[in-house]
This record gives C-alpha cells, sequence and structure tokens, in this order.
C-alpha cells in the first residue's frame, strides 16, 4: 500500500492535530496511508517533511518539491497549517496514489484578519449539527487560510445565562471556540451594543421606531437602571468565556438593536457609543489583549440620521477604548468611509453577507455560488481594508466563504482561479470547465425569494427569472455526476450543488410551481444535509412539512 510519510517537528504536540487533519482529507480522496515517522522514508513513498523558519514571516509558507520528496515550511504552526491546505489541493488523488505538484510554491497572507462568522441561532446548521461536524468544518475552512473564528451568544432566547438552554449554547460555542484555538486560530464574540434578555424590564426597554429589526427586549442605556443591569449581563458572558480569552470583541448595532429616543439619537454616534465604551472598558479588566471592533452594519440607513459623520466627529476626539471599524450592507459597500475615511483612521473590516442575498428561505434552495458578486463588491474596497468576516447562516454558501478567505490572502486572485482550485480538489479535476460553467449559471439565474403565505398549498409558485438555461447546467451537472468518485459525489459540498441544479431546472419546466415530487425529495434532501429539521423556518429548506411547523407557529396553534 503506498504511503505518504510525514517527518519533521515530531518535538511539537501541536503538529499532531495538522497530521490528523492531513489524514482525514488524504482518507475520502485515497486508500494512500499517511504515517508519522522520524526517519526518511523508503524511496518507494512520498515524503513530506514539516520545517518552521520564523524568516518567512508569520502564517506564511514555502511548498519546495523534489521527486518524491517534498518540502513544507511554515513561518509559524498556522503557517505550516495553511501549507497542508496548499500541499492537499495541489495534489491528484487516485484510489491508491498521491501525486504531488512539481512546482515551488510561497505563499503570504495579504489581510492580517481572515475571519468567520457562525450565526448560531434559529436552529440552523451551526445550531443543530453534530459539533464533530462543526469542529471538521473549522478545520476545513482553516486549510482555506481563515485564522479568526467569531461566535454570538445571542442572549434574547433566554431569560438569563443560568437557564439550561442558555448554558447549553455556551458549552457549544466553547467547544467550536475551543477547536480554532486547538489549530493556533484566533477567537472572536460578537455582542450587541444594547442587547438583552427575553424578559428585560419592560421600563427599561428602548423605543424601537428605528426601522430596524428588534426583539422588543433591547434596553435604553439612558433609562435609570438600564446601563447597570447591560453591564452586569455583559460582565457575566465575559466570565463564561473567560477559559477563552477571545483576542476580539465585535460590537454590532442594529439588527437587532438600537433606541430611537431623543436622549440616545442618532443611535450609531450617540447612545451607541455610550454603551460599547462602557462594554469595552468591562471587557480589557477580563481580557487586557483583546481588540475592540466597532461595526457599523447598517449606519445611516436613513440617509438623514448623520450616524457616519457623528461617529466620525466622536472619534476625532478619542477613539482610544477601539481598535477596528467594521462596516457592510445588504447591497453595497458603505460609502462614508470609503470617501472620507475611517473615522479615528482606525483599520477598516468588511462584513459581507454571503448567506441570505436573494434567498428565502436561506439555502432553502441549495447552494448560492455569487463568484462575480463579491468579486466585485471585494475589488471595490480591497485598497481599504484590513481583512473581514463573513455572515454564515450555514454551509449551503460553502463557495462563497471560499472566495472571501482566498481574496482576503491575495487581493489579485481572480474568482475563477479560486474555482478552478475548489472544484479540482472538492470533486475532481476532470469536471472542473463543466462545473464552473454550472456555477456561473446558477448565479445569473439567483433570485430565489417565496414570502411565507398562509395560504400555501402544492401549487404555490416562486417567482425567478432565468436568465441562462438551468436545464443545460444541470445537464453538465449530471455528466459530472457519473465521472466523480463515490465518495466526491456523495459528498455534502457535491449535493447542495447539484441539487440546486435539479431544482433550478424543475422550477423553470415547471414555471415556478415548486410543490411537486420531485422538488419535494430534494428538499427532504436538503432538510437532512442541514440538520434543519426543527430549523426555524428562514434556515430551513421549504418542505410542505417545515411550512406547517412555521403556519403553527405564526400563528401560535399547538400542533
Amino acid at each position: 500500500m503506498p504511503k505518504l510519510n510525514i517527518i519533521g517537528l515530531e518535538q511539537y504536540p501541536q503538529v499532531k492535530r495538522i497530521i490528523e487533519i492531513l489524514r482525514r482529507h488524504v482518507a475520502v480522496r485515497s486508500d494512500a496511508q499517511v504515517t508519522r515517522t522520524n526517519i526518511n522514508a523508503s524511496s518507494d513513498n512520498l515524503q513530506l517533511t514539516l520545517e518552521i523558519d520564523p524568516q518567512l514571516g508569520a502564517e506564511s509558507f514555502r511548498i519546495s518539491p523534489t521527486e518524491n520528496r517534498i518540502c513544507l515550511c511554515g513561518g509559524d504552526f498556522l503557517g505550516v497549517l495553511y501549507g497542508v491546505g496548499k500541499f492537499l489541493r495541489d495534489c491528484r488523488f487516485t484510489s491508491n496514489t498521491i501525486i504531488p505538484k512539481a512546482q515551488k510554491i510561497e505563499s503570504h497572507p495579504e489581510k492580517p484578519l481572515r475571519g468567520m462568522y457562525f450565526a448560531t441561532h434559529f436552529h440552523n446548521y451551526y445550531h443543530d449539527a453534530p459539533l464533530e461536524e462543526i469542529n471538521h468544518y473549522v478545520e476545513d475552512l482553516a486549510l482555506w487560510g481563515v485564522n479568526t473564528i467569531q461566535v454570538w451568544f445571542d442572549m434574547h432566547h433566554y431569560k438569563s445565562i443560568s437557564d439550561l438552554a442558555a448554558q447549553e449554547m455556551i458549552a457549544r460555542l466553547h467547544s467550536i471556540l475551543a477547536c480554532a484555538k486547538s489549530l493556533g486560530l484566533r477567537t472572536c464574540l460578537v455582542h450587541l451594543g444594547n442587547e438583552a434578555y427575553a424578559d428585560s424590564p419592560p421600563e427599561m426597554r428602548a423605543d424601537f421606531n428605528t426601522n430596524r429589526a428588534s426583539y422588543d427586549v433591547e434596553l435604553c442605556p439612558n433609562k435609570r437602571g438600564a446601563m447597570e443591569l447591560m453591564l452586569q449581563w455583559y460582565e457575566e458572558m465575559l466570565l463564561a468565556f473567560a477559559d477563552i480569552s477571545p483576542d476580539f470583541i465585535v460590537f454590532g448595532p442594529y439588527d437587532q438593536g438600537g433606541c430611537a429616543c431623543e436622549l440616545c439619537k442618532p443611535w450609531g454616534a450617540n447612545g451607541y457609543l455610550k454603551i460599547t465604551r462602557a462594554k469595552a472598558e468591562l471587557t480589557r479588566k477580563y481580557f487586557p489583549d483583546a481588540k475592540i471592533i466597532l461595526s457599523t452594519w447598517l449606519f445611516d440607513h436613513r440617509k438623514d440620521q448623520g450616524e457616519w459623520k457623528g461617529l466620525d466627529e466622536a472619534f476625532s476626539k478619542d477613539h482610544s477604548w477601539c481598535d477596528y471599524i467594521q462596516a457592510d450592507s445588504h447591497e453595497t459597500y458603505p460609502e462614508y468611509p470609503l470617501q472620507h475615511g475611517v473615522p479615528g483612521g482606525l483599520p477598516l473590516l468588511t462584513f459581507p453577507e454571503i448567506s441570505m442575498w436573494r434567498m428565502h428561505p436561506w439555502g432553502g434552495f441549495g447552494a448560492n455560488p455569487l463568484p462575480r458578486r463579491f468579486e466585485g463588491l471585494f475589488n471595490d474596497v480591497k485598497a481599504h481594508t484590513s481583512g473581514g468576516f463573513p455572515y454564515s447562516e450555514g454551509i449551503y454558501e460553502d463557495i462563497n466563504k471560499v472566495l472571501s478567505i482566498q481574496f482576503n490572502w491575495n487581493s489579485q486572485r481572480g474568482a475563477d482561479d479560486i474555482l478552478r482550485e475548489y472544484i479540482a480538489y472538492e470533486y475532481s479535476p476532470d469536471v472542473v470547465d463543466d462545473v464552473l460553467s454550472v456555477i456561473n449559471t446558477l448565479e445569473k439565474n439567483h433570485n430565489h425569494l417565496w414570502v411565507m403565505n398562509w395560504e400555501f398549498n402544492r401549487q404555490s409558485r416562486l417567482g425567478i427569472e432565468f436568465q441562462a438555461d438551468p436545464h443545460h447546467a444541470f445537464e453538465l451537472m449530471q455528466k459530472a455526476d457519473e465521472i466523480l468518485s463515490a465518495t466526491a459525489k456523495a459528498s455534502w459540498r457535491w449535493r447542495i450543488l447539484y441539487l440546486r441544479a435539479l431544482l433550478d431546472a424543475e422550477l423553470q419546466a415547471t414555471q415556478g410551481f415548486w410543490g411537486n415530487e420531485i422538488c419535494e425529495k430534494a428538499f427532504e434532501e436538503l432538510t437532512q444535509i442541514y440538520y434543519a429539521e426543527g430549523a426555524e423556518y428562514k434556515c430551513a429548506p421549504p418542505t410542505a412539512r417545515s411550512i406547517q411547523k412555521a403556519r403553527s407557529s405564526e400563528r401560535g396553534v399547538t400542533e
């Protein structure tokens, strides 16, 4: 049996984890064995030597092949991990062989913060999938170059931090962040400026005339006792994650959140700064080295609010408590920091919305690859930013995640080049051209919006304007499916793309009517892949069962 022998860095326990990841990825692509040794391999086996050279720079790597010997040198342990990812993607796998790329590669990340935000709520994938799978997913993203994982303890679901459900969520978030730390990744907690628990005191609640989402439990920092209570809750949360010692804290202004009372408005430059500055100071009491990221999500959603200008004025006087500004929006990147500069001259981060854009339910129709959209958005801001955190509701936007990570690794790299590498590795080098064509077609036809209709029946219609031929795309997917290995065609990454192509072809054939057996079967498979059996409708494929559940929940009906 052919072997891949790994030598070098035997004295470092961190490398054991990297080899476990390498072994897992090889096992699903080849029967070749991955072994650990401290001696040179025989001439019949491929040898991968791991080294560290700090002169390469943090998180960088160099791969130097000579015959059946590969030297992989990282600037640090993360560099070794990223180099292993590149080594794997450049190999050609057969049932019993590994053929490495015979080309020297040296690579250095461009943007220092390449994060990913897992939204753990609504019983979406991150909320309900087995933790082992989520931790493997963290490892997979790390191989592509992620260096920070962000999660959110969403208070509004619970009455207090001692709620059993709250403690279960904290344990879940701990597992995800602990996995990230074990890989050498950084960790980040997101927290909304004035978020609160479900039974927050009504007399302290915010004015919600903000034209933005809220759960009607958030507090006004200018009402008596509200600041103290929010700081108490926030301190409890910090203590719950003390063992993780997060590297970053992100404060968010809206969606949900905000207050429109006279003492708080404009929220983003007034009440929001009052509460977030107090929470930032409390953060550094427990985590002195943590960096504070101030999000400006949906600032000036109503153009007459003056939030950006007010923030700029406030930070011209003092921004010592803040380290980064994060900006983004649903459609295009905010103009203010690009035209007027970043308030306080701080580093600027992105928060691309890769999950929900023009698909509802989110991911309900399968994969949502949008390479042209995200390449264009990134090119508009890449000269101004230091990285970012894409917003993720699940795994159906895996392609969008990889695009974002790799754009931030090398801003000159185009979407097609990244996609070709992704397709060759995750599916097969033999289907690259056809699948790339399919992805481009899916993006042209991406507009899957179905607003919940309580009169739903099996004749409900989804309005989609097809700009490209979905039937040809599905034929290409069927052709590729015949070529793939049994493992590749059964993988969730392939199935979510295949099912999206199938559903698009079916929806055009039925003129948008999607209550038939073919669609229902595809929705059921997607539900299983997402672990969405208990998900809220917005996160679940629109099976007849999920729609009935949503209808009953909305109407307060107990089934």
